[in-house]
């Protein structure tokens, strides 16, 4: 009876936030991108100056909304523990790589949804390849694959945080001179600010009580063949394709779809680092902002690594254009898979010789 019901909200979370993806673009955010972790964290690092890509440079009030939402709501049901310290510098790494996948296919799992709900087929195949890194990250968890536990912290950690985010806000009310703002493209198309931060909150506090995580719900289907998770985002699909198709803005096609590009493989390849990176993570990027709000350091770090990662692709043009991705963002993306690579094989190899010791011991 407890799983039904949480079964229900699960389910209604999802429709509100599949409306919500589809419906701030009707108040002003950028098409097919009412919703997108990795595209604002990308405009927030471009605010602070950490690249200068004139066009994607905003302080997104749905990020600090999702922080504050999980953070508020994990205090009032007493969720709200301070914990860290696994493993934190390959996070930080895998949350750039994660970032540099995402760029290469403009967006995280979030506008992926976003996407094919509003009729980009592009992102199929991002879907696809999301999936097929969600299945190598698995592969990895089978070999024995963690990043560690993650033991109590001193409290005044937890709220580093929230403390970033108020001074973001702080900055995005008062725009002083040395935050960056854009004066045209995707970085100059934004909600109001209350509302934009409202829905924020909705969504951080939804996915704090539900555990909403697309990459969770995949890796869950591969790992145990449970679809519970899924359930999920499958009603952020549904919601947000039905909001679309009352709002007249559905265009089904592969081709002059806002924000997005036709070169198949490099979405695939993305979107595959992505999905990788997440399983081994723990959590897409939706959900490390959420983890962040619950006081989990780790997750913070995650996120100061995927703010670097953007801040690095723009500065050395990795992400990629509608026009398409450059060399650069092709090796980038073949280096993130190269180092993860090494990442699990080393950590197989140790797990292999610490069973092998043991196993000796033991005789």
């Amino acid at each position: 009876m407890k799983k039904y019901s949480h079964l229900i909200y699960l389910i209604v979370g999802g429709l509100i936030v599949g409306f919500l993806g589809s419906y701030l673009v009707k108040l002003g955010n950028p098409k097919n991108m009412g919703v997108c972790v990795a595209c604002f964290v990308r405009d927030i690092s471009g605010a602070l100056g950490l690249h200068r890509a004139a066009l994607v440079q905003y302080i997104r009030p749905e990020v600090i909304g999702f922080l504050f939402g999980s953070f508020f709501i994990s205090l009032f049901f007493r969720e709200f523990k301070v914990r860290g310290g696994s493993s934190p510098l390959l996070r930080f790494i895998l949350g750039f790589f994660v970032m540099i996948g995402a760029l290469v296919f403009l967006g995280c799992p979030f506008r992926m949804i976003l996407r094919l709900a509003n009729g980009d087929l592009n992102a199929l195949t991002g879907l696809f390849g999301f999936t097929f890194g969600i299945y190598l990250g698995v592969q990895a968890l089978k070999t024995g694959f963690s990043l560690g536990k993650a033991p109590e912290q001193n409290l005044s950690n937890g709220f580093i945080m929230p403390t970033f985010m108020i001074i973001l806000l702080i900055f995005l009310l008062t725009k002083p001179a040395f935050i960056f703002f854009s004066a045209e493209g995707p970085g100059s198309f934004t909600a109001p600010i209350a509302i934009a931060l409202t829905a924020g909150l909705l969504v951080g506090a939804i996915g704090q009580r539900t555990r909403l995580c697309m990459a969770g719900g995949i890796r869950d289907v591969i790992l145990i063949k449970d679809f519970y998770m899924l359930k999920g985002y499958i009603a952020v699909f549904v919601a947000a394709l039905l909001t679309n198709l009352a709002l007249g803005s559905f265009n089904l096609g592969f081709a002059n779809q806002p924000i997005a590009h036709t070169d198949h493989l490099w979405n695939f390849l993305g979107m595959a680092l992505v999905g990788l990176g997440s399983v081994l993570l723990g959590g897409c990027p939706l959900r490390q902002i959420i983890l962040a709000g619950e006081g989990n350091i780790d997750s913070a770090i995650t996120v100061f690594g995927m703010m670097a990662g953007a801040a690095f692709a723009h500065n050395f043009g990795l992400a990629a254009s509608p026009q398409g991705v450059g060399v650069n963002g092709k090796v980038a993306v073949i280096i993130g898979f190269i180092f993860i690579g090494i990442i699990v094989l080393a950590h197989s190899k140790t797990i292999f010789v610490r069973r092998a010791t043991d196993a000796k011991v033991g005789r």
